[in-house]
């Protein structure tokens, strides 16, 4: 398969790492300074994982590319639609476009700009982020192994998600295929904008905001509200499901950051509509109270463009 890999954080450059080393042919879209690194020295995975991929095709143009086989679109939520219009020249007829976002609209935002044929629903889990040009550093043990799960969208499996599953897991990514997205993608933005807001607004680590009796209290109702949200939109969520998610949280690692938070820290543009602000917007279209997330928008409304001017 010929792969583009649509955002080479890290989601999209742990990917195609793996992929590229695995003798997959894999190019990597990127820009500023990360672009100049692949190019110059490639990419380099640390951290539990370490990979070095030297030999690599990365570009700022998907036009250049060709047409390809499968995208792996791993954009920020609020790159979603400038970079759907990118990758317009290289999706052809039996393209396969798979998200790996954080929300729960991408998919039909994607279904809209480039074709319902194309589009693969996808969550990631992944304890990684960039940490310099050309770096990607995997934090974590080997226990917290990076893992995707996508499927079509509306529901069930087929061959091309099977075929998907296959070199995904031939490269040593634990991947899996999901019979009803709508549920999967939602069990993902519950961890994502729960821990989300409780590490954004209180700028805490994972393992101190699950430690404190305060801060946890915040990050369960954080989880809860955007289920009960769920629930009124018509997702059939487990019963257990904030157990669930908060179970997981507390096996990921202790110094882990929502990737919200790392942003936050840098400056850079925030998931914040994505996020908490589509909590909220669901929430009063539902009926649905949502005081948590209503706060935390509030809170890091000021910084959801980058870092304020002084």
């Amino acid at each position: 398969m010929k792969f583009a890999v649509m955002g080479a954080g890290g989601v999209g450059g742990y990917l195609g790492a793996k992929l590229s080393a695995a003798g997959e042919d894999v190019s990597f879209i990127a820009r500023g300074a990360h672009l100049e690194a692949l190019r110059r020295t490639g990419l380099r995975i640390r951290g539990v994982e370490n990979l070095h991929i030297t030999e690599l095709r990365a570009t700022e143009a998907p036009a250049d590319l060709g047409t390809v086989d499968v995208v792996l679109f791993c954009v920020k939520l609020h790159d979603t639609l400038a970079a759907a219009e990118a990758i317009a020249p290289i999706v052809g007829a039996s393209t396969t476009v798979l998200t790996l976002q954080n929300g729960i609209e991408s998919v039909a935002q994607l279904k809209s700009a480039i074709g319902e044929h194309a589009v693969l629903a996808g969550a990631a889990y992944f304890p990684a982020s960039i940490t310099g040009p050309g770096e990607i550093t995997y934090f974590g043990k080997i226990a917290n192994r990076p893992h995707v799960i996508f499927g079509e969208p509306g529901g069930g499996e087929s061959a091309r998600v099977t075929a998907l599953v296959e070199r995904f897991r031939d490269a040593g990514v634990v991947a899996e295929g999901s019979p009803d997205t709508d549920v999967m993608l939602w069990e993902k933005f519950l961890l994502v904008v729960g821990s989300s807001a409780a590490t954004g607004v209180t700028r805490s680590t994972v393992g101190a905001v699950r430690s404190d009796p305060d801060m946890r209290w915040l990050l369960r109702e954080a989880i809860a509200e955007a289920e009960r949200v769920g629930r009124a939109a018509g997702v059939a969520l487990h019963a257990d499901v904030v157990d669930t998610v908060m179970e997981a949280l507390d096996a990921n690692p202790a110094d882990g950051k929502a990737s919200q938070l790392v942003d936050l820290e840098a400056g850079r543009r925030l998931e914040l509509d994505g996020l908490s602000g589509t909590v909220v917007r669901l929430g009063r279209e539902f009926g649905v109270p949502t005081p948590v997330h209503a706060t935390v928008y509030a809170a890091l409304k000021p910084f959801r463009g980058g870092a304020p001017e002084a």
